[in-house]
Order: C-alpha cells, then sequence, then structure tokens
C-alpha cells in the first residue's frame, strides 16, 4: 500500500542535490549538443542521458537529441532495439528545465511541450522497442519518458514521481501515460500530492516492467536486448504497430483486426521460417524484412 510519508515527498530542489558520477564506456560513438551520449553494439543503440549540470533535466536541446536519435537510420535493418538510460549513479532525469519555464516566452513553452510529445509519438512509432533503463530518480517529465517507453526497468533504490503540484505546476502531460500505465488511484496520489514512490512500489502498481537488484541492472538490461535481438526485426515491428493501434478500439474491433493481423503475419517468410525451425528444433534465420511467401 502506497503510504504518504515525508521522506517520500521529492521537490525539484531534492532532485537537485541527486549526486551524479563519472561514467566511462567503451566504444562510444558521438556526443550530440553536450546533452546525450550515444552507444551502439550489437543492434543496440543506447541514447544515456548525460547532462549533470541541469540533472539530466528534459531541456528543448535534450528532447531534440532524444528525438533524432531514437529516428535516426530507423529502418537500419541492424537496429533491434533502443535503450535510454542515464550514467550509472545519476539520476535518470529531474523533469523538464524550470529555468526555460520560468521567461515570460508563451512561443519557448509551447515550443517545449510540442517537442515533448514528439517524443513521446517517436518512441511508440519506431520500428523497434524502445527500453527505459532507470537507475536513480524520474520525476515528472523523466517519470513520463519511463511511462511512455515500451519496456522499462528500474533497480531498487530508483524513484519515481511527478512532483510537479509542489511548484504549481500540474504535471498534466506527465500524467497522460501514468494514467495509462498504473491504475488511477495510484496515478492521482502521485499527480495530487507529489509523492514519490520506490522501484518495488513502480513494478507492482505497473510503471515498470521489472525491478531488479542494484548490482543486477546492467546484466538485466543485456538479457532484454539479447531477447530481442533474437527474434525477427519485421515481426516484433509489425506486432508492436499493431499493439499500440488496438489499445484506442473496442474489444470487438480489436479482435477482428488483430485476426487479420495474425493472418497476413503468416504469411511472411520469417513466419514461415519460425514455425519449420521450431518443428526441425534448430534456431531460425530470420530475413527481418516483410516479404511474403
Amino acid at each position: 500500500m502506497l503510504k504518504l510519508t515525508k521522506k517520500n515527498i521529492i521537490t525539484y530542489s531534492q532532485v537537485g542535490q541527486y549526486i551524479t558520477k563519472t561514467f566511462s564506456t567503451d566504444r562510444m560513438l558521438s556526443t550530440e549538443e553536450n546533452y546525450v551520449d550515444i552507444k551502439e553494439k550489437d543492434g543496440v543503440r543506447t541514447i544515456i542521458l548525460n547532462h549533470p549540470a541541469s540533472r539530466n533535466s528534459l531541456s528543448l536541446g535534450m528532447l531534440k537529441s532524444i528525438v533524432s536519435n531514437i529516428k535516426k537510420d530507423e529502418d537500419n535493418k541492424n537496429l533491434r532495439s533502443i535503450v535510454l538510460r542515464s550514467v550509472p549513479g545519476s539520476l535518470f532525469s529531474a523533469g523538464h528545465n524550470l529555468k526555460e519555464l520560468t521567461a515570460n516566452n508563451e512561443k519557448l513553452h509551447k515550443e517545449v511541450f510540442e517537442t515533448c510529445s514528439d517524443m513521446m509519438r517517436a518512441i511508440s512509432q519506431s520500428p523497434v522497442p524502445v527500453i527505459a533503463a532507470v537507475d536513480g530518480i524520474a520525476a515528472a517529465a523523466g517519470c513520463q519518458l519511463v511511462a511512455a517507453c515500451d519496456i522499462s526497468i528500474c533497480t531498487e533504490r530508483s524513484m519515481f514521481s511527478t512532483p510537479g503540484v509542489n511548484l504549481g505546476i500540474f504535471c498534466s502531460t506527465p500524467g497522460i501515460p501514468l494514467v495509462r500505465n498504473v491504475p488511477r488511484k495510484t496515478a492521482m496520489y502521485m499527480l495530487f500530492t507529489g509523492s514519490s514512490i520506490s522501484g518495488k512500489e513502480a513494478y507492482e502498481v505497473g510503471l515498470v516492467s521489472k525491478v531488479v537488484p542494484n548490482n543486477k541492472f546492467e546484466e538485466e538490461i543485456n538479457n532484454i536486448t539479447t531477447a530481442i535481438n533474437s527474434k525477427s526485426r519485421s515481426v516484433v515491428h509489425i506486432g508492436k504497430t499493431f499493439l499500440y493501434e488496438q489499445m484506442d478500439l473496442d474489444i470487438s474491433t480489436a479482435y477482428f483486426l488483430g485476426t487479420e493481423k495474425m493472418v497476413n503475419n503468416l504469411k511472411m517468410k520469417d513466419a514461415q521460417e519460425g514455425i519449420k525451425s521450431f518443428i526441425e528444433k534448430r534456431k531460425p534465420v530470420w530475413r527481418h524484412d516483410y516479404e511474403k511467401d
């Protein structure tokens, strides 16, 4: 049961005091506008939020960097999944950059929120699964980002909140994916009190797919991406597309369209290869395309 306690209330000030540690990695490909680091290996594109000066806030620059790197080479067959994470030991994201929201600049404010919405759409429209990997604090729009991803994992020490109400800015847009992921009462609790929930609580209410011990974080990321790599990219793509399409449909329409999707899926060479490999007790050799028999 979620309890309202003083220690559970996270303010933007407390988020800003969260300790950021140094992170180094092999095969780092690029740094874009000093907001994110990009690493690609074995079909996995890792977008590392790395702007400690702003506590990985989702500033306009950060948002644009994330969107461009989600969409980059999205039709490349070698791209199999995207991981969004922060530098190990640092917070995931403190949410929007409040400095951009204090100026009397409605045009800027609108661009920030529209770009944030573009980022959420880029995640759902990406042909590959997008995974949020959280080891730390995800607040406000940072929590929104976690809720919008296809798969989300976190460590036991992670915390999630929508604390905008503490500053007089209700987390209306973060609440959109939040209330679609967790029970309504949990969403209202987070949005109206500004209180945080733990990684374990986030898993129990469905905000994250899995919570793991702190020392198992990297292993779990690898387990998920490796599992996705072993599947047909094209089959995963059509499946993801339909999952999002059917969410807003009534159940009868969803089943009608789902039947058509299954029938068309079976016409694909990758589907027939998958069935044959199962019968023949061997690993499938995927084409990763949409060609039909």
